[in-house]
């Protein structure tokens, strides 16, 4: 609820509380006036001293009237930041912290280090704001060094600075100093994100989300819950995001606690912290032997707490024990941090064991959640019985029950609420939300059906029942639209390539989208942007709003520049740019992407220039994989059936470009993509109805050859198609990396094993590392046969049955598949055998004999065909009986069970099965009929 909130009128907030704090600091060191309140004879003051002898170790303790300073701050101020997390989140905390708002004193002055980057080609000196390196010590232990820290600071508490003003004013100024310090060695929130102690407690409070706080991931608003932000001259808000962590709690809690759930520092932090404040409050028992010490709020006026540093630090059972205090405080409170952390994974195993009997379906993560949701219940309630008690007891009794109940109301609504959510539960709103958002951008009329409310007041499921019935949400648009959700999910690292099929599963359950829909959705994003699918870049959610504010301030800049001057001018390199690149830590790569991006039609020309650049070198790739002097003919026409298809999807892209920018002069563009590819574009002009979306004027340039016909030479020499095989070795598909790797074997087998030495280690894919391996020894002209799981998956590739079907189902289907081989004569199948197998002919030729009223005929068949596939489907015996017709015959087997395994898991592939079987069905009936 406080994420909405103006960030002008959050800056006047922070201010009041940090003059007040900085107030409150001031009176420790010079407070003549509070101890008045506590002085025995104010009987009008309920903070008086009474003559109640508070016992410590047998002894009854001695007080004087004392400043309220440290009562002020162990009693309201702590307690309350407490309760602001549970309940409203740290999207209020994080806004409104004083010690946050003091450590960016130094970004505020532009004090801040910075690192000098030199380009050694151009000379051109850049000046980058330090950031923690997430592979860094400190990015990978900073949970550990804000846990250390929260530790001292307890100890600390009890030893030094609970009641003596001056050591608690000069740990206060410490901490402040180190987080200015922070401010000016790092960027963004560095102090919050890494070093303050106060950072474990918010994550355990206020992660995945406050009662009232608000979902990040379902707003539709650029600047989320505490995002750093600032405030332009016009009023308007801005991210201020450098991206100093990923993920961040400030941008998404959520996300934040999904992504580290199964992490072993956080089970340390969520375990640990119980313990570490279970231990705080059960030392003031076990040093004092009574608990009137603790709730009497005695602890907080010792004058003489430094003094009893070395006296006894345990009294148990009316005796002391002879321990120093300051060795008995961190053994008490480390042995009970370690016993809850070791309790707390003993009861998380034991849940985990005791839901895979009872409860199969329970994710691990959701169990892991409900019992860190029974830890943040338990521990803020048992934090309340003595977090503020000693000023709660002031109050009257009838206020006392309120307080408590009103607590213990607020944290069972948030435990109600938080018990509820799960990783699924936060993946399929994320993705409702992101879907919600392409339908806005399509424009839909869609009021008709909302009944007066807004797409944005639609749950999770009515999201899509709404697409579903759209009159105007037609095939193209739901595909434009599941592709604008793609492309935003891989910008913010949210998936990749090889996780966006599982991820995105529900979503296209529910509008309808087919697996190879969405691998078509793949081969476009991946064709539009390489980078977006490349493995090696990180991408982000951080990342993305990173560049997002520096182009915003980019254009802010630019627009004041031309209102200022007549001419248009291109981006100076002026102290405002080289502080704004400074300030987001850009890269020249990132810069040049920002502005090629700055106009819509520059950037739709940029692009298709691109493409067009990607075009040639797949033309010349399928001119590489046409060449004689490669041999083996089922490798390469898997490799030239996948270029052929990326083609398509260029040109197709391209046309789209056409239409975008066709009232600008793209007359060029379309000559150029005329003479790329004349005969790929007629072939889709011919089938699809581009004449009716672009202009006569480019239907014509595009359908008119050019005067002067593009002519090259057919045959490359050996280097050049080397060099477009290596091309086609970085595509993303492992089956193809694979088909290209043994096509480099066959022309040059010492260059082969030089690059499967790599990809033996490096690959992250199976088949590419065992062709790897076996190419490893150089040996000219390979047979294909002796690369059993890449022979299987292209002959299952270039089948009728797996043509296109997903290069994962084809791996696993070939891993699961047989070889066998026949001789000529050899029965393949017996008519009355029950159909056990899929057949495919892969080598040689067989023939099908029939028994008909005038005798036997024959059928024959050659590789790539299937062999009784509708015995298969219908799961009955064979009618006729197949036998080997040379002198190899071999044949890929597939069992059924594992044939109608791939057909339940895959509903794509069982269409597709269905539709070639019936088109055959539909031959067999015309043949009966002629």
């Amino acid at each position: 609820m406080f994420a909405q909130q103006p960030e002008r009128r959050m800056h006047w907030v922070r201010w009041v509380l940090t003059i007040g704090w900085l107030l409150a600091i001031a009176s420790l060191f010079y407070d003549p006036w509070t101890s008045v309140l506590t002085e025995p004879d104010r009987t009008w003051s309920p903070l008086r001293l009474t003559n109640t002898c508070v016992q410590v170790q047998g002894e009854c303790l001695s007080e004087q009237p004392y400043p309220l300073g440290t009562t002020l701050f162990w009693g309201a101020i702590v307690p309350s930041a407490i309760f602001i997390l549970l309940v409203f989140g740290h999207e209020l905390w994080r806004r409104i912290c004083p010690l946050s708002f003091l450590s960016q004193i130094p970004r505020a002055l532009g004090w801040q280090r910075q690192f000098k980057r030199e380009n050694k080609k151009t000379g051109k000196v850049r000046y980058e704001l330090a950031k923690v390196n997430s592979d860094s010590w400190l990015g990978k232990n900073y949970h550990y060094v804000q846990f250390g820290w929260l530790f001292a600071g307890l100890c600390g508490r009890i030893l030094f600075f609970n009641a003596d003003r001056l050591v608690l004013a000069g740990w206060l100024l410490f901490t402040i100093g180190a987080a200015i310090a922070v401010g000016y060695f790092y960027g963004g929130k560095s102090w919050c994100q890494y070093f303050c102690p106060m950072a474990p407690v918010q994550s355990i409070y206020s992660e995945p989300g406050g009662l009232l706080s608000s979902k990040a991931h379902m707003s539709d608003r650029t600047i989320t819950q505490s995002m750093c932000r600032t405030v332009l001259p016009d009023g308007q808000e801005q991210s201020a995001c450098v991206a100093c962590q990923n993920p961040c709690i400030d941008i998404d809690s959520e996300r934040t606690y999904w992504d580290s759930l199964n992490k072993s520092e956080t089970s340390f932090l969520r375990y640990g912290y119980v313990g570490l404040v279970v231990g705080y409050f059960i030392y003031y028992y076990l040093y004092a032997g009574n608990w009137d010490y603790y709730f009497s709020g005695a602890w907080l006026r010792q004058t003489d707490q430094l003094a009893s540093l070395f006296s006894p630090g345990l009294y148990l059972f009316g005796q002391s024990i002879n321990i120093p205090k300051i060795v008995a405080v961190p053994i008490v409170l480390g042995g009970c941090t370690a016993i809850a952390y070791w309790l707390g994974r003993a009861i998380e195993k034991r849940a985990k064991s005791y839901s895979r009997r009872h409860y199969p379906n329970l994710a691990v993560e959701t169990i892991r959640h409900r019992i860190f949701t029974l830890c943040t219940f338990g521990i803020f309630n048992f934090f309340f019985i003595f977090g503020g008690r000693p000023l709660v007891q002031l109050l009257p009794l009838s206020v006392q029950y309120i307080y408590d109940l009103g607590l213990v109301l607020l944290s069972t609504l948030w435990l109600y609420k938080t018990w509820r959510r799960s990783p699924d539960f936060y993946a399929r709103e994320n993705l409702a939300s992101r879907f919600r958002k392409q339908l806005e951008k399509l424009q839909l009329n869609v009021s008709q059906f909302l009944e007066g409310r807004s797409l944005n007041d639609l749950n999770t499921h009515e999201v899509y029942v709404l697409a579903k019935v759209l009159p105007g949400f037609t095939r193209e648009k739901r595909h434009q639209a599941y592709k604008g959700v793609v492309r935003e999910a891989l910008e913010e690292g949210y998936v990749n390539y090889s996780s966006s099929l599982e991820i995105l599963q529900q979503m296209r359950q529910e509008l309808g989208i087919t697996d190879d829909e969405h691998r078509q959705v793949l081969d476009e994003l991946g064709i539009e942007d390489p980078q977006l699918l490349n493995p090696n870049r990180q991408r982000s959610l951080e990342n993305q709003i990173r560049l997002s504010g520096y182009r915003k301030s980019l254009e802010r800049l630019m627009a004041l520049q031309r209102k200022q001057s007549d001419r248009s001018t291109t981006l100076p390199d002026s102290d405002e740019i080289r502080s704004l690149r400074r300030q987001y830590s850009i890269s020249p790569q990132e810069e040049d992407w920002i502005l090629s991006g700055l106009s819509e039609n520059a950037s739709s020309i940029n692009k298709a220039e691109f493409l067009i650049a990607q075009l040639s070198e797949l033309i010349n790739c399928y001119r590489a994989v046409n060449q004689p002097v490669l041999q083996q003919q089922a490798v390469l026409t898997l490799l030239r059936s996948h270029v052929a298809h990326k083609k398509e999807l260029i040109v197709r892209s391209l046309l789209e470009t056409l239409v975008v920018v066709q009232n600008e002069p793209n007359v060029t563009l379309a000559q150029s993509l005329q003479q790329s590819s004349p005969s790929v574009l007629m072939e889709i002009l011919a089938r699809e109805d581009w004449r009716d979306r672009l202009s006569p004027e480019i239907i014509q340039t595009l359908t008119q050859p050019g005067e002067t016909p593009v002519a090259c030479s057919l045959e490359l020499s050996a280097g050049e198609i080397l060099h477009y095989l290596e091309v086609l070795l970085q595509e993303q598909n492992p089956l193809i990396q694979a088909a290209a790797l043994y096509a480099i074997a066959w022309l040059d087998a010492e260059r082969a094993a030089a690059i499967a030495q790599n990809l033996h280690h490096e690959s992250p894919h199976l088949l590419v590392r065992e062709t790897a391996e076996l190419l490893l020894s150089p040996t000219p002209n390979p047979l294909l046969s002796a690369f059993p799981a890449l022979e299987k998956s292209v002959y299952l590739f270039n089948s009728d049955f797996f043509h296109r079907v997903q290069s994962e189902t084809l791996i696993a289907l070939a891993n699961l598949a047989e070889v066998r081989t026949y001789s000529s004569g050899e029965v393949i199948t017996e008519a009355g055998d029950t159909c056990r197998e899929l057949l495919l002919l892969i080598e040689g030729n067989a023939n099908i004999l029939y028994q008909t009223e005038t005798g036997i005929q024959v059928e024959y068949l050659h590789p790539g065909q299937t062999l009784d596939e509708l015995e298969v489907l219908a799961h009955s015996t064979s009618e006729n009986t197949i036998v080997a017709d040379s002198q190899k015959t071999r044949i890929l087997a597939i069992s059924v069970d594992t044939f109608d395994d791939l057909l339940d898991r895959d509903p794509d592939f069982a269409r597709r099965v269905l539709e070639l079987e019936s088109k055959q069905l539909q031959r067999f009936v015309r043949s009966m009929q002629t």
